[in-house]
């Protein structure tokens, strides 16, 4: 079978169209045919040898660990039923998604609803539980203002709809018009772009001088302090990304002082209790047209690395997909 991989840490280019053999399931596991394989940041950070979190990988090593297809085998203790069924699941290693083939647990494989297209469940399988874990957190009432950042991207995109959902009036933060257009399209209230200077006080204008009830910050840097800056007294600043390099850290007693509920990164940490419930919710809305992921990109297995690059530079609207 054609695997992509990454033959040492650097540059996309290091990502390598080549062969391997096919897998084989193993007790308790099936073998996906893989028709759509989901990128993130994180996976490009992983591909330069940072880790923001997850271990990193030896290379050579094939990424990906959210693939969307149909089961083509099962391993010996699973049931035979799953052969042929649409799914989506996560790898077993935690790697080998970018794959024609790739094998997962039968327990992290979800069966994809009726109505739902393969490549909007491979977007949502990850980024719709992690924004779904993030609104339940952050405990959004009717009428918040909610700022999101990166609100063109994967996450954020889905943010901007379910805090709609939840009766809040969004603020979406994003880079240039075009990004800017799609969440407006999404049911922002107002966007600002936090690439032009004095991007903050526009915030404030939008929300009444008040500033945001809930923040969701995806960037971190700079970008993450000035967010917090416009964080209302007695709102919530809910970390869970870094895609600046470096997630943001509020000085507890500046918080208290404010009177703003940090919800730090490590909140990711515990999404994994319940992760899968999130997934099927989402799923499930999307199926029933409630949600729509976005997917801004699609590209074939060997432009894998075309893929990586349009991630980093900043030129990708929502999710970034590889189609097989």
């Amino acid at each position: 079978m054609q695997v992509v991989r990454a033959t040492r840490f650097g540059d996309p280019e290091v990502l390598v169209l080549g062969r391997a053999p096919d897998p084989v399931a193993r007790h308790g596991e099936v073998v996906v045919e893989v028709s759509v394989a989901a990128i993130d940041f994180v996976q490009t950070q992983l591909r330069r040898g940072f880790t923001p979190g997850p271990p990193l990988p030896e290379p050579p090593y094939v990424p990906g660990a959210s693939v969307a297809g149909r089961v083509g085998s099962v391993g010996p203790g699973v049931d035979p039923g799953w052969i042929g069924r649409r799914v989506v699941a996560h790898t077993a290693s935690g790697y080998g998604g970018n794959a024609e083939r790739a094998v997962a647990a039968v327990d992290s494989v979800i069966p994809v609803p009726e109505g739902l297209g393969l490549a909007e469940a491979a977007a949502l399988l990850d980024d719709g539980g992690t924004a779904l874990g993030l609104v339940e957190g952050a405990k959004i009432q009717p009428g918040d203002w909610v700022l999101v950042e990166a609100a063109a991207g994967g996450v954020g995109s889905l943010l901007v709809q379910l805090a709609r959902a939840a009766g809040a009036r969004v603020v979406g933060a994003a880079g240039g018009e075009r990004k800017l257009a799609l969440v407006t399209e999404l049911g922002a209230e107002a966007v600002v772009d936090y690439t032009v200077p004095g991007w903050p006080e526009r915030v404030r204008e939008a929300t009444g001088g008040r500033g945001a009830d809930v923040v969701f910050d995806g960037v971190g840097g700079q970008i993450g302090r000035d967010a917090f800056g416009v964080t209302a007294p007695g709102g919530r600043f809910s970390v869970h990304g870094a895609a600046s390099g470096t997630a943001t850290v509020i000085d507890p007693g500046e918080a208290d002082r404010r009177g703003v509920t940090v919800l730090g990164i490590e909140q990711l940490f515990t999404f994994g209790v319940g992760a899968r419930s999130r997934a099927e919710r989402m799923l499930t809305e999307a199926a029933q047209g409630r949600v729509r992921p976005t997917i801004g990109q699609t590209f074939p297995l060997d432009r894998a690395a075309e893929a990586h690059a349009a991630i980093e530079a900043r030129a990708a609207l929502g999710k970034t997909l590889l189609v097989i």
